[in-house]
């Protein structure tokens, strides 16, 4: 057995590399099924600019991208967009990022554009057969500075004409077709509420000339956010509802709302993107599902109508996009040791085959940390939950006496959960020799409603109070160093970050990746679907302009005085870039080090391979010059004012 080196922590020599990460690593989402066998899913290319490709999979032709560059099935609306393609038969129509058109193709010739030129988005389609249509949400950019939302039928035959089925309130979501054609089920929501705070399923009629009847409201309200509406193959209506305080499902037979699953679990997560999809049907009598419970997903075989829950025996902790037929299944699943895959199950046999992995990347488990999942205690006699990630390196252990530095990792949304799957983004850091802790801060998702909702009017304080009380617990338990301790997040992870180092005094630097520093400038200036959302997390706007101000980091510069690196995407318009810009500025005007890393063609989230290995391997030379310590890495120098 060969000796270990000793070598402090943060210094080791680690296979895992932030080029491997950027470039070996795609991601996948959205699974379907073929009627013919076939099986199709997205995949997320950062080497090829972060171009979003649906892939056909079939058992004797293996993988096939369905349409060439520059082609990307994005979807804008929402901005975050989701439910971006559609399988008819052999053909797949998606919507094209570059032009938002929809767009036909079968993988045999160019995509063929089946809707006109001009300020309509499309999202989470459903095909209507029997009328030769589609029925999709509609968002209208036609007049400047206002945004129209509603749910409309596209004919492609009658080049793109458009049919506004349903509108008249702020969003909507998910509608799906009664397996007969005769009924059209939909979400519907307003401002100020979210989709997971109050959103409504209502049902109508579909008559013959293809317009709706009178609508029915099947549930939800003020109280009770409904998601993933779906019918079964007898034409029953389910749902999955947050009414016992966690996501159940439920069904809706003559006029009436009975429980499927009652379970202190949940079986759906936040509608940031259109086309979640967290059960299926196998037949009238059965269901597959994926829940959460404590940080960890599971997936079950339910009985219907009763019920009764089978869990199976898979080996991910992560499981999302499941899509089911008769005989089979397909999701996405992934876990601490097992990279996330599509994954394709009999449902008859439980095999299972790995259809693609996000990763061709495969490291021995003596460089892979497990995470444990942690509870600690924070303000008000109340609990917290994360994830920790002890340094592992087979390689090398530290000299003696010595405790590892501490990133804590916070995610965005804020309504939004960590997940065990495996993100070699964290092994990155623990196998250097620098400990991770992944907080689900109060207000995140999985652990029921009241825990999301501690952060209503709390924003900047019940996130902030869990990330700091998490770190000081790990320091009192021994396991890192609490005089190195370093905080990073994007997007609201960001503002989360930023609040942290300014209005407590725990950490020693941060990273903030397209993070809010101005709450003001964010209810000013981001898109319709969040425009709203800081009402429910702050306080209304500008009536409660004073909370803003209160909690917006820019304004309290006198109290920050740790180092801070921004990473800030050029083309963000959720979280402008001149957030980022100001509050650099005015950390290098007061003597503070920070440092600036800004990325011409990135939006909210970096797609590009370059672009991701600049920022990881930035963000670890910043922690490194503040935290005292050198990685072993050849990194590119960044400029760093003010060290």
């Amino acid at each position: 057995m060969t000796a270990k080196s000793i070598a402090p922590y943060g210094c080791w020599k680690s296979p895992i590399s932030a080029a491997d990460i950027a470039s070996a690593s795609i991601g996948l989402g959205a699974p379907r099924l073929g009627a013919d066998g076939s099986v199709y899913w997205l995949e997320v290319r950062p080497n090829e600019g972060g171009r979003y490709v649906v892939v056909r999979w079939e058992k004797d032709g293996g993988l096939q991208d369905l349409f060439p560059a520059p082609f990307s099935a994005r979807t804008r609306v929402h901005e975050y967009g989701g439910g971006s393609f559609l399988v008819c038969g052999r053909s797949v129509i998606f919507t094209n990022f570059a032009d938002q058109r929809l767009y036909r193709c079968s993988g045999e010739s160019e995509p063929t554009p089946i809707t006109p030129e001009g300020p309509l988005r499309y999202a989470d389609f459903e095909c209507d057969e029997s009328r030769c249509r589609l029925v999709a949400v509609l968002e209208d950019h036609t007049e400047p500075g206002k945004v129209a939302n509603g749910i409309a039928a596209v004919y492609p035959r009658e080049d793109g004409r458009v049919e506004v089925l349903v509108r008249g309130n702020d969003f909507y979501a998910a509608p799906r077709l009664s397996p007969d054609g005769s009924q059209l089920a939909w979400l519907t929501w307003n401002h100020p509420n979210m989709p997971w705070d109050a959103a409504e399923l209502w049902v109508a009629p579909v008559n013959e000339d293809g317009s709706l009847g009178e609508a029915t409201h099947v549930a939800g309200g003020p109280e009770e956010a409904i998601c993933e509406p779906r019918w079964s193959p007898g034409g029953v209506l389910h749902f999955v509802s947050d009414r016992s305080n966690w996501w159940n499902i439920y069904r809706w037979t003559e006029g009436k709302v009975r429980p499927v699953t009652e379970a202190d679990a949940e079986f759906a997560g936040p509608a940031w993107a259109f086309g979640q999809s967290h059960y299926a049907f196998v037949s009238e009598e059965r269901a597959v599902a994926t829940y959460s419970q404590n940080g960890l997903s599971r997936m079950a075989s339910i009985e219907l109508p009763e019920g009764g829950m089978l869990r199976l025996d898979l080996p991910y902790t992560a499981i999302g996009g499941v899509r089911a037929d008769a005989h089979r299944a397909v999701f996405v699943g992934g876990s601490a040791s097992e990279p996330t895959s599509i994954v394709l199950m009999d449902l008859d046999s439980g095999r299972r085959e790995v259809l693609q992995t996000a990763t061709t990347l495969q490291f021995d488990p003596g460089y892979i940390s497990a995470p444990e999942a942690v509870e600690f205690p924070t303000e008000g006699g109340k609990t917290a939950h994360g994830l920790f990630y002890a340094p592992k390196n087979q390689d090398y252990e530290a000299p003696e006496g010595e405790k590892p530095p501490l990133v804590v990792m916070v995610h965005g949304g804020p309504t939004a959960a960590t997940s065990t799957a495996m993100r070699l983004g964290i092994q990155f850091y623990t196998s250097r020799g620098i400990a991770v802790l992944d907080v689900n801060y109060g207000g995140s998702t999985g652990y029921g409603r009241a825990y999301r909702r501690r952060l209503y009017g709390q924003w900047g304080v019940v996130d902030v109070d869990d990330a700091c009380n998490g770190a000081k617990r790990l320091a009192e338990r021994g396991l890192v160093d609490g005089g190195r301790l370093a905080i990073t997040g994007g997007s609201a992870g960001g503002y989360t970050t930023l609040a942290c180092l300014t209005f407590r005094n725990v950490f020693a630097a941060g990273a903030s990746h397209f993070g809010v520093s101005d709450c003001e400038l964010l209810a000013q200036e981001t898109h319709k679907f969040e425009s709203r959302y800081l009402d429910k997390l702050i306080g209304p706007y500008p009536d409660r302009r004073d909370l803003y101000v209160k909690r917006s980091p820019i304004h309290h510069l006198g109290g920050l005085n740790c180092p801070v690196i921004f990473f800030q995407g050029l083309e963000d318009e959720i979280v402008p870039p001149n957030q980022a810009e100001t509050m650099y500025e005015a950390l290098k005007n007061k003597g503070v080090a920070t440092a600036y890393l800004p990325f011409a063609g990135e939006q909210h989230g970096f797609r590009r391979a370059e672009n991701i290995r600049r920022a990881i391997e930035a963000e670890l030379l910043f922690f490194g010059k503040v935290l005292g310590f050198e990685p072993a890495d050849e990194i590119e120098p960044v400029q760093i004012e003010n060290l």
